[in-house]
C-alpha cells in the first residue's frame, strides 16, 4: 500500500533567486587566481622558468602600457 503524499502549501520557488554564498566561496577563486596571475607577471620566481614566454612577455606589456 502505497502512502498518500501532502502537497506543499507554498510553491518550491519564489519566482526571484535567492541564493547567499558564503564569502570564501569567491575569495578563493580570487586568491587563487590571483596567484596565479602573479606568476605569470614575474617567472623568475617560478623554480621550472626557463627563458621568457609569449605570456609574460605580453602581460610585461601590458602593464607597462598601463602604469604610463
Amino acid at each position: 500500500m502505497s502512502a498518500r503524499t501532502h502537497p506543499r502549501p507554498h510553491p518550491a520557488t519564489t519566482g526571484g533567486v535567492d541564493i547567499r554564498l558564503p564569502w570564501w566561496a569567491l575569495a578563493l577563486p580570487v586568491l587563487a587566481f590571483v596567484s596565479l596571475l602573479v606568476l605569470l607577471l614575474n617567472p623568475s620566481d617560478a623554480q621550472a622558468a626557463t627563458g621568457q614566454p609569449a605570456v609574460a612577455q605580453f602581460l610585461e606589456r601590458a602593464q607597462h602600457l598601463l602604469t604610463r
